[in-house]
């Protein structure tokens, strides 16, 4: 009865909850048509109550003994509830030979509250023993009626150890599948806090993507303006201080943009109101201003071609180029840099050559930025190449499959 207890529907109940009231019914039914038959047999007056009384126990046994076991499977209620119930239909069939069909319920209650096969066994066993006794006694105790009811009660044996061992099996696959369906959703709930898990990873990963394309080299083009501003100051030379300080203004303003942005949405400020070519050429000049080095950039396709790329190509686009030349500000030392947005078979692409120190890329340290560029671009399906020897510069290409704007 404990696998009983421990299967679960659909609704959380226990597997037999929903075919509960159907035993119920059926047992009060058969209980109720075996006394009111009980009254035509002319059973005489103290049979008749003793009859009666038999059939009050037995449905007191089951309403406050046995249904409670069967619903909360334990152990003691359920054997004293089913000898109980053999005791009783012993009597009943003893003094009234066609209560017999009571068998039907009983056998099943027996399967129904047993713990294993043998329990069930050994209590069909005792029920058929005690039946074919009572209906003995009641023919009189003879071979004869020995001989014809030996039949019937091998056949209600087979039938009850057949119906016992059906009914075990539908337990221990309900109880299984109930088994299957907590593990499912016990793996359901891990996936859904491992999805939510990685969701905020990404998040945090794209957030400081973000930051550190915009706010952090914003912050070092800042920095580095004030450390020149303050050379230049302590040269005695105020002559370029206006136009430092107006370099300053413009990238502390535009961080702030970008900020506000960062809370608002992801696009960058930059595009909002202009070109992919308007924004590079515009970085460009910046860098220039702010570095000495000579930044051009190049288009192998039509200014209306990189207008139309869709919104996300361009980010992606943009964050490589600000990533690359801020690379260069900090390691390249180099005085050309060339950029150059194209279009090919496989896609759109920018390229971003320099004429610096250059490096070794397998023995170097990618460090933040190359990571956050590459895992920016691998998750728009592109790719980025990195090709640098030392003393002789470095190119850094970015390839994005071509996609169709959603319309």
């Amino acid at each position: 009865m404990g696998s009983v207890q421990n299967t679960r529907g659909g609704a959380g109940q226990p597997v037999w909850s929903r075919t509960l009231v159907g035993w119920h019914i059926v047992f009060w039914v058969l209980l109720g048509m075996t006394l009111a038959l009980s009254f035509l047999g002319h059973l005489g007056t103290v049979r008749q109550l003793v009859f009666t009384g038999t059939v009050v126990v037995l449905g007191a046994a089951y309403q406050f003994v046995g249904l409670p076991a069967i619903r909360s499977g334990r152990a003691l209620p359920s054997y004293a509830y089913r000898l109980v119930l053999i005791a009783s239909l012993v009597v009943l069939i003893g003094i009234y030979p066609q209560s017999v069909f009571l068998m039907f319920i009983a056998s099943a209650q027996i399967w129904l509250l047993n713990e294993d096969a043998r329990e069930g066994v050994g209590l069909s066993l005792l029920l058929v023993i005690g039946v074919g006794t009572a209906q003995l006694w009641s023919a009189g105790w003879g071979w004869a009626a020995f001989w014809n009811i030996l039949p019937w009660m091998l056949v209600s044996l087979v039938v009850s150890l057949l119906f016992g061992i059906w009914i075990e099996k539908v337990i221990t696959q309900s109880q299984q599948r109930a088994d299957l369906i907590e593990q499912l959703e016990s793996a359901r709930d891990e996936l859904a806090e491992a999805h939510h898990s990685a969701g905020v990873m990404a998040e945090r990963e794209r957030m400081a993507r973000e930051i550190h394309d915009t706010l952090a080299q914003g912050m070092t083009s800042i920095v580095m303006l004030s450390q020149a501003a303050a050379a230049e100051l302590s040269q005695g030379g105020a002559a370029g201080m206006a136009a430092r300080l107006a370099a300053i203004e413009d990238t502390a303003r535009e961080n702030l943009a970008e900020a506000r942005a960062l809370v608002a949405a992801f696009t960058p400020v930059a595009l909002s109101g202009a070109t992919l070519t308007e924004v590079l050429r515009r970085q460009a000049e910046r860098f220039a201003a702010e570095t000495g080095v000579d930044v051009q950039v190049s288009l192998d396709l039509p200014d209306d071609e990189v207008a139309a790329l869709p919104q996300a190509q361009q980010v992606v686009l943009l964050r490589s180029a600000q990533e690359a030349l801020a690379n260069v500000r900090k390691h390249a030392a180099a005085t050309q840099v060339l950029i150059t947005l194209g279009l090919s078979d496989g896609g759109v692409w920018i390229e971003i050559r320099d004429d610096g120190s250059g490096f070794t890329p397998a023995s170097a340290s990618s460090g933040f930025g190359l990571n956050a560029m590459r895992g920016r671009v691998e998750e728009s399906g592109g790719s980025v190449q990195i090709e640098s020897t030392p003393g002789q510069g470095t190119r850094v290409q970015v390839l994005i499959p071509a996609v169709q704007e959603d319309v």
